[in-house]
């Protein structure tokens, strides 16, 4: 049996294992996903001992916060989009040793513009964070159409340094980009994506509601009771509060095609899952 996981701290409430063995039953794929949390200072090690516990059966691992970078410095191997990103959410364990690659800003866009039905060709949007996150959507949001990308992180230098990472692969697709203090920010924007820590750890949404279009969409990446506070804000300001739900699945669809060369009905199991979860 062919083994997989997720590899986070926390990670006890992902749902992951579910979304995976649900696209396994449903293109008929043999497979086993877990869980595994990894030591903060351990990544590395405990990627080892995954391999090497299941006498050569793991073909892969989902990485998530807080390892994403420790991911893209342990693969061998990098997708050009991990390698724009440097972090990495899906290793493929093959022949040749380790491959990292960055599902992440596919399933947002896919998320965006699939399921919540909002094409993002001319928007401007507010992508709030500069880590792992922030690092793997950046990349796929300048490709997606929009106008203008504005990334804002509390610390500047952090965020100028991601744009700067991105402003060669911003210039084929005609896409703005630039890096703004999250006390400095000015103007409105269609599109805003929460990629930082903040509903995670229980704090308030860290920029102010005037950055929002009238009817904007307002993203956060988590999901679940960690992302009710922003929902609420956002609909409390006149958006359309959205959850990072739909990009997991999204995310994990890609992934899933990656290991295994097929690709998951998302949308039906998307659906599936809010109704479980409500």
């Amino acid at each position: 049996m062919d083994l997989y996981c997720v590899m986070g701290n926390p990670v006890e409430h992902s749902r992951s294992p579910w979304i995976h063995a649900r696209f396994a039953e449903l293109t008929g794929q043999a497979l086993e996903y877990g869980r595994r949390q990894a030591p903060v200072d351990g990544f590395a090690q405990a990627l080892a001992q995954f391999r090497t516990s299941t006498q050569g059966q793991a073909r892969g691992c989902n990485v998530t916060v807080p390892f994403k970078f420790d991911a893209a410095a342990a693969a061998e191997h990098l997708s050009d989009r991990a390698a724009l990103a440097q972090a990495v959410n899906c290793l493929s364990f093959r022949e040749d040793g380790v491959h990292g690659d960055n599902t992440d800003g596919v399933g947002l866009v896919n998320d965006i513009t699939r399921n919540a039905g909002l094409s993002l060709a001319g928007r401007d949007v507010l992508l709030l964070g500069a880590g792992g996150a922030a690092a793997g959507v950046l990349g796929p949001l300048l490709a997606s159409g929009a106008r203008r990308v504005v990334v804002a992180n509390r610390t500047l230098g952090k965020a100028i340094a991601l744009v700067q990472r991105h402003a060669a692969a911003a210039l084929p697709h005609h896409a703005e980009v630039e890096a703004r203090a999250l006390d400095d920010l000015s103007g409105q924007f269609d599109v805003l994506v929460n990629a930082t820590a903040s509903s995670l750890a229980g704090d308030a949404v860290p920029v102010s509601a005037d950055v929002l279009k009238p009817g904007a969409l307002a993203i956060d990446m988590m999901y679940g009771p960690a992302a009710a506070g922003f929902l609420a804000w956002a609909a409390r300001h006149g958006a359309t509060p959205r959850d990072g739900l739909g990009m997991l699945v999204e995310q994990a669809a890609e992934a899933f095609e990656i290991w295994r060369g097929v690709r998951p009905p998302a949308a039906q199991v998307l659906a599936e899952l809010r109704a479980i979860v409500g």
